[in-house]
């Protein structure tokens, strides 16, 4: 199953596992860095308030306990955050941060209106 990262790269034409900055994600989405910027700190604050669904840097699946050792640090996992939300997810998109989302829908961006 791909990653949301694969799944964007694949849909704006980039290599498979090529990495973008928030700028260049939002230059490409249309979506405001001001955003962006919003949902990557969200990803942050998750990311320490809930280690427990913290994946492991070398396997990338969930690895249970509270410990933050080998599992991913918090610019991975609010970068992951991002795609997620660009991408549309269910997670990110309809729930965590829906309020965001209807954010992006009421600038009626190409891509992410209803």
């Amino acid at each position: 199953m791909p990653t949301n990262k694969q799944r964007y790269n694949k849909k704006y034409g980039f290599k498979t596992n090529e990495g973008h900055t928030k700028s260049d994600i939002s230059k490409q989405t249309g979506i405001p860095m001001s955003i962006l910027n919003a949902v990557y700190d969200r990803g942050v604050g998750a990311r320490k308030s809930n280690p427990q669904s913290v994946r492991s840097v070398k396997t990338g699946k969930k690895v249970g306990g509270k410990s933050l050792s080998g599992k991913m640090s918090p610019q991975q996992w609010a970068m992951g955050r991002i795609y997620s939300f660009v991408m549309k997810q269910a997670g990110t998109w309809g729930k965590a941060d829906k309020d965001l989302a209807d954010k992006v829908r009421k600038k009626k961006i190409k891509g992410y209106i209803k």
